[in-house]
């Protein structure tokens, strides 16, 4: 149906031209889409760059992004769009995204998840009894970071210790340029992101042919991902090309990694900044087995059975969402939230500052929404549509692995250690490219049950 524009109110819009200001103010402040919204209201428009940029919050706003798919398509800023490669399914619109997007999804379903999940039970022993041998503090975001690559590398890929080592560190260095200033400035982030991105092609080339070779030798692989990869098909219903094949299995390291890695670390982080509620979930922790059953492992830590932990995964989630934010760009004029919004501008739909919208909570003011209080979503306090992984047809793919991760690793390191905050650390989130502490979360580590002071609180967490 056309739009009437006589019924919708015009675009607020800030005073930023070329965008420069705006956009390092993107880049560095934590804040900054929330203080603009409560200026200019839930849907503004700004400039990044001299792309006219429009943010929006809030349930209504977002529900009439996704009723209006046909008017829009996926959009990414410059520097993730080149490092992700023209052939990622992150780039493809309308029939190419969604054959893409199928041949991949087969990675997360569930069968496959049952088959990877001993693997990713033996890599929480592994980090567990990694940290019960420390005698100093240690910091725990890159060993998370390192755990949840082995996970995405091993169950998914087959690849052994050695192979992905070698891949992890080129990784890293092209995870940290993919939401930078694209400019190419020799030594800058972008630039060796570009370098290590060819380095990663080759390597995961070298890896799908080896597959490929394996498979009609008639052998098994450590994993049939590389295999269910291999046999898609196109839009057209013709076989993936091998380097379209390569630049899915980069973005399927990222979908399956950075969001995970980061929801562990604000987990951990949370909970230990509020002992109080660690208490609180230990009590049901104390109560699991663990290792799960086997056979049981999908199930073993859901909703259900440790309603507990998945408030409170729920409520680090609303707090501190692994992806700031999502992207479309409107082919069509269209309206959200009763404002029209012109063809041809990017919508950037804020979760963090959704997920802290007033207007979604039931009976309580605006300063609870800052607080940690998982117990929210046991009582019914929140009716706040949580989109932690993104949403719509474009949600983050490896959701379903980040979940079965997030639980896993939570009641296997909290039933079998203790955590001790190091004093002295800042403990403030680096926010690019998913929030992060920024002296990588110094702790201490004790078996169970050990019961030492309480100098790893923070008395200041519920001031």
């Amino acid at each position: 149906m056309p739009l009437d524009p006589t019924t919708l109110a015009p675009l607020p819009s800030t005073p930023a031209v070329s965008g420069v200001v705006e956009t390092l103010a993107f880049f560095r402040d934590p804040d900054f889409a929330r203080s603009r919204f409560e200026r200019y209201g839930d849907v503004y428009e700004t400039s990044l760059l001299g792309q006219r940029t429009v943010f929006i919050r809030g349930e209504r706003a977002i529900a009439d992004l996704f009723a209006q798919g046909d008017a829009v398509e996926g959009w990414w800023p410059d520097s993730v769009r080149e490092l992700l490669g023209s052939l990622s399914l992150a780039n493809r619109n309308g029939a190419e995204h969604r054959a893409r997007r199928r041949v991949v999804g087969q990675l997360f379903a569930a069968a496959a998840l049952k088959r990877y999940s001993p693997a990713i039970v033996a890599l929480v022993d592994e980090l567990s009894l990694e940290l019960l041998g420390s005698t100093t503090a240690e910091a725990l975001v890159p060993k998370l970071r390192r755990f949840a690559f082995s996970v995405i590398a091993s169950t998914v890929l087959g690849l052994d210790a050695v192979d992905r080592d070698a891949l992890f560190v080129d990784f890293e260095t092209w995870c940290r340029g993919l939401f930078s200033l694209p400019f190419p400035l020799p030594g800058s982030p972008y630039a060796l992101a570009r370098q290590a991105r060819q380095r990663l092609l080759r390597r995961l080339g070298a890896l799908l042919q080896r597959a490929q070779a394996s498979t009609a030798a008639g052998q098994t692989l450590a994993a049939g991902g590389l295999d269910l990869l291999a046999g898609g098909l196109d839009e057209a219903g013709l076989p993936l090309a091998d380097d379209d094949v390569v630049e899915q299995l980069l973005l399927l390291l990222f979908a399956g990694y950075e969001t995970t890695a980061s929801s562990l670390s604000c987990l951990l982080l949370t909970l230990l900044r509020h002992p109080a509620e660690l208490a609180w979930l230990q009590e049901e922790l104390d109560s699991l087995v663990w290792p799960p059953p086997p056979g049981e492992v999908l199930g073993a830590y859901d909703p259900i059975r440790a309603p507990r932990l998945d408030a409170v995964v729920k409520e680090v989630m609303r707090l501190t969402p692994p992806v700031g934010g999502f992207f479309r760009r409107t082919r069509e004029p269209i309206a959200l939230a009763g404002v029209l919004v012109p063809a041809n501008r990017v919508v950037q739909v804020s979760i963090v500052a959704s997920h802290r919208h007033s207007n979604q909570l039931h009976g309580r003011g605006s300063e609870d929404l800052e607080v940690f209080r998982p117990q929210r979503h046991l009582a019914g306090d929140s009716s706040a549509t949580l989109l932690p992984f993104g949403g719509g047809e474009r949600v983050c793919l490896g959701k379903a692995l980040a979940e079965l991760e997030i639980r896993l690793l939570a009641v296997g390191m909290l039933k079998q250690l203790s955590l001790e905050l190091q004093p002295d650390q800042d403990l403030a989130l680096a926010i690019i490219p998913s929030p992060s502490p920024k002296d990588g979360l110094l702790v201490r580590s004790r078996p169970h049950g050990w019961r030492g002071d309480s100098a790893g609180a923070d008395p200041g967490a519920d001031a």
